[in-house]
């Protein structure tokens, strides 16, 4: 099943199953008056839940309205706990050169794995508010899973287990600010702003074998001002939500609501392109001697999808903002 949240004017917003075409939505209220419930009473929620979703896609819902991206928050527009790993192998080992780090011990057998801020997280299509244009704004494409609660200790094969929803997202990065913020040992606070989310979130049946071995199989399109930008497989991800859910519970347990991310999508291969300003700007130094490509500026858009490789379906949905300075008056929202 698909589920979305729409604005109410409450901080968890309206929780609705969504139609597998995107097209219409249905109030889940009498399941649960907001997802962060739903997943703490996941076990009776999922079935009502899943009734519901039955009853929209073969026309059966009586209640149904149109399903309008613009009107939509993040699926679970704040929770617990958020989780950012770096799972895909290529992207660390760029960044590492980007950062001028050394290598990080045991990358390859350890997950790297930041905790970054649960309590704003910014819908598809809402404008992206930030400070200065000189911290040298950037996108990030990732995938995520959302879990029920997981002991202190789970294995990777029972953390797989507890992963409830998949979603698609951008963790927003601020790169100026990144490298002090590395170098202090303390990791990530001011560079990572709010993180923004595809308007829907997918049990993992739902993308069927798109979704095996704890991976995501599908490709992340990614687009800046109109320009195609990449669009690199999830299937390289070295570390499989299982294991990057295990890790982030090693020493504690993790709450109903957790969220878990991949990090940014990439891959070996260059044709394929990459889901962020960063890798692309080391990649040209590597290959020419200098970065060539700025980052992002006042009034750019980004545009995320993922898609399946033989078709042009996006089961998340579309990722569709614009970067504003902070303090300026909001434009109205368009549709994604």
């Amino acid at each position: 099943m698909k589920l979305a949240t729409l604005r109410n004017g409450t901080p968890d917003g309206r929780l609705v199953v969504v139609s597998r075409d995107l097209q219409q939505a249905l109030p889940a209220d009498t399941v649960a008056p907001n997802l962060l419930q739903a997943l703490a009473d996941w076990p009776l929620a999922a079935p009502r839940l899943a009734a519901l979703s039955s009853q929209l896609n073969a026309g059966q819902a009586p209640g149904a309205i149109p399903f309008v991206p613009a009107d939509c928050m993040a699926p679970l527009p704040r929770c617990f706990q958020w989780c950012d790993g770096s799972a895909f192998l290529n992207h660390g080992r760029l960044m590492e050169r980007a950062f001028g780090t050394a290598p990080i011990p045991q990358f390859d057998t350890v997950p790297v794995m930041y905790q970054g801020a649960a309590d704003d997280f910014l819908g598809p299509c809402e404008d992206v508010p930030l400070p200065d244009e000189s911290l040298g704004i950037d996108f990030e494409g990732e995938f995520g899973v959302i879990v029920g609660a997981v002991p202190m200790g789970a294995s990777p094969a029972d953390a797989l287990g507890a992963v409830r929803l998949l979603v698609q997202l951008n963790d927003w990065s601020l790169r100026a600010l990144g490298p002090r913020e590395m170098q202090s040992g303390f990791g990530f606070l001011q560079a990572k702003p709010s993180t923004s989310f595809a308007p829907v979130a997918v049990t993992p049946d739902e993308l069927g074998p798109d979704w095996r071995d704890g991976r995501v199989h599908l490709a992340l399109e990614v687009h800046w001002n109109g320009e195609a930008f990449g669009h690199p497989h999830g299937a390289e991800m070295h570390f499989h939500f299982g294991e990057l859910v295990a890790h982030a519970a090693r020493t504690r347990r993790l709450s109903a609501g957790t969220l878990i991310g991949s990090g940014t999508v990439s891959n070996a291969s260059r044709a394929v392109g990459s889901t962020c300003i960063a890798e692309r700007r080391v990649i040209e130094m590597l290959d020419d001697g200098a970065a060539r490509t700025g980052f992002m500026r006042f009034g750019d858009r980004v545009r995320m999808r993922a898609r399946t490789v033989d078709g042009d379906q996006a089961p998340f949905g579309v990722i569709d903002q614009r970067v504003v300075q902070a303090g300026a008056a909001p434009a109205s929202r368009s549709q994604a």
